[in-house]
């Protein structure tokens, strides 16, 4: 063997105390606590200012804010509880990872985004609304909702300690699962969850904990303690509320010829005789509120919205608060420095603009997802970004920051640079896509469609044609009566979001935007072919696009 000289030797001989030393002066990587709401728009949201800003319904959120970062320029790629939650797990657009609508599961193998977590070395955990149908996997500990679930003493679907039961998810599935149940409010409950959770996990990694909360999901159930809270106020209207839609508003995809569909798509505050609305949900206890059976039209529709406004945001109080108890938990265990704290929700949510509800549509109260993130080693407080981000690019950023290069097969972005304060970069993407499959589903009889929405404009093609058709899938068409809606009209419609971002006036037809158009449907058409959602094997939808690419 060759002498090594005594400094060479020293050299590469490491101590045990030198070891540790080294790993101690060693970044560790960040906590990462993911939290998402369902259906909790930016609109209820104190700290991005809009209508109801002033009622200061997020406190809580909103101090997390400002000591962190708001995202102004974020969208979902398809507006529906299911298909939203398999994006952000996958880094995937719906027709990429299978789950196209609410009776599409997410196979476990593909929970892409906990999977890679794990990989990187991270303890893994989901608490609450799951909504995927299969069970998850690539987590250590799971307790989530099975199917909807219920807002009141929730049974949870668990990794631990069960009981088997045969539970209902949805219409399409009954399950035998491993289960427990819990008594109190489901927002109580899954705080509660996560907290036992992070006490017992293994502290030797780092965490990543997804918790979702099922509020503020129609149709609204608020804890006790909350029935007084806004009880006096007067919620703020949309000046868009009655008298919708207006003459502007729209195409004849979403209003029919000579407005025959008017009073079928959509569904609704205002009382309406032949699709669904709020007002014949509320009509009993408007009657017993105002003492009156007999109301106009434009009283039940204030009476109605003020009703489901508060039930909503009684909910959202109640949101605010568990996360007071989640902060205030990572305060004293010494946490919360290095721990990423993201808040969000699964999509928008119309609260009466337009006069709608529910969400769905590619117009912007619905597609328009909150989000705040909080990491202080990283952001500087009280700052925004204006980046154009959507669901796909939460995945591939989480996996940044957590070390981990973005897969391949995510089709998103990652976004961390963002946090950094930097600009977005040239090569960013300058219009991001979106697509409603479920065309005149579930009486809320929104036809499908698909678009590309810039900082500046949205254009939006409503091809009318239930995809299921094709598929052979379980029929999901809408009713109105006893006559199935097979298909709707086909049509464009265009916002100038700057000049109109309330979505008032469709410019498609307009002479001054012609060039304008004609621009967005090239960033369409390529945008298409770059994430290969190129309708290829859906020949029907492709005729009618082809048929009215140039009308």
């Amino acid at each position: 063997m060759k002498n090594l000289g005594a400094a060479a030797a020293a050299s590469i001989f490491v101590s045990p105390a030198s070891k540790a030393a080294a790993e101690a002066r060693k970044p560790l990587r960040p906590n990462i606590l993911y939290i998402m709401s369902d259906d909790h728009c930016a609109r209820a949201i104190g700290i991005y200012g809009r209508r109801l800003a002033k009622l200061n319904p997020t406190p809580n959120l909103d101090k997390l804010a400002r000591n962190g970062m708001v995202f102004d320029n974020v969208f979902c790629t398809n507006s529906i509880c299911t298909p939203s939650r398999a994006t952000i797990l996958t880094g995937q657009y719906s027709h990429r990872n299978g789950v196209y609508d609410l009776y599409d599961s997410l196979p476990g193998e593909k929970n892409y985004l906990p999977r890679e977590m794990k990989k990187a070395g991270y303890t893994t955990a989901v608490v609450g609304k799951w909504h995927l149908k299969e069970s998850p996997m690539f987590f250590d500990y799971y307790s989530v909702i099975a199917g909807q679930g219920r807002y009141m003493n929730p049974t949870m679907h668990v990794s631990e300690g069960g009981a088997i039961r045969r539970i209902r998810f949805d219409s399409t599935l009954v399950r035998e699962i491993a289960v427990k149940d819990y008594q109190g409010h489901s927002s109580d409950v899954l705080t509660d969850i996560s907290l036992e959770w992070l006490g017992k996990r293994d502290k030797t990694k780092p965490f990543f904990l997804m918790h979702h909360f099922k509020a503020p999901h129609d149709m609204f159930v608020y804890a006790k303690r909350y029935e007084n809270y806004l009880k006096d106020a007067n919620i703020p209207e949309p000046d868009n509320l009655y008298d919708q839609p207006g003459a502007d508003f729209g195409s004849i995809a979403t209003r029919g010829e000579n407005d025959s569909l008017v009073g079928v798509i959509g569904s609704t505050i205002s009382p309406q005789p032949r699709k669904r609305n709020l007002a014949s949900y509320y009509r009993k206890k408007i009657i017993e509120l105002t003492g009156k059976d007999q109301l106009t039209d434009r009283e039940m529709t204030h009476h109605t919205y003020q009703l489901y406004v508060k039930e909503y945001l009684r909910c959202v109080k109640g949101i605010d608060d568990n996360l007071r108890r989640i902060f205030d938990y990572l305060k004293e265990n010494d946490l919360m420095d290095n721990t990423i704290i993201v808040y969000t929700s699964d999509q928008g949510m119309f609260l009466g603009e337009h006069d709608y509800i529910d969400k769905r549509w590619m117009y912007e109260e619905s597609i328009r997802m909150p989000l705040i993130i909080h990491y202080p080693k990283t952001i500087e407080a009280n700052s925004r970004c204006d980046w154009l981000i959507n669901n796909s690019d939460f995945a591939p950023t989480l996996l940044e920051l957590a070390g981990v290069r973005r897969p391949d097969y995510m089709q998103g972005c990652s976004f961390a640079e963002a946090l950094k304060g930097a600009a977005e970069p040239d090569h960013w993407r300058k219009g991001t896509y979106y697509r409603y499959w479920m065309h005149m589903a579930h009486g809320h009889n929104n036809p499908g469609h698909f678009g590309i929405r810039t900082k500046k404009y949205k254009l939006i093609f409503f091809y009318g044609v239930d995809y299921t058709d094709i598929h052979n899938k379980k029929k999901v068409t809408g009713r109105d009566g006893n006559r199935f809606w097979k298909s709707t009209p086909a049509a464009w419609e265009f916002y100038d979001l700057a000049k109109d971002p309330r979505e008032m006036n469709n410019r498609y037809g307009d002479t001054d935007y012609q060039e304008i158009v004609q621009s967005l449907k090239a960033q369409l058409k390529e945008l298409r072919k770059e994430i290969e959602d190129t309708d290829e094997d859906n020949p029907r939808i492709r005729e009618i696009i082809n048929t009215h690419w140039d009308d």
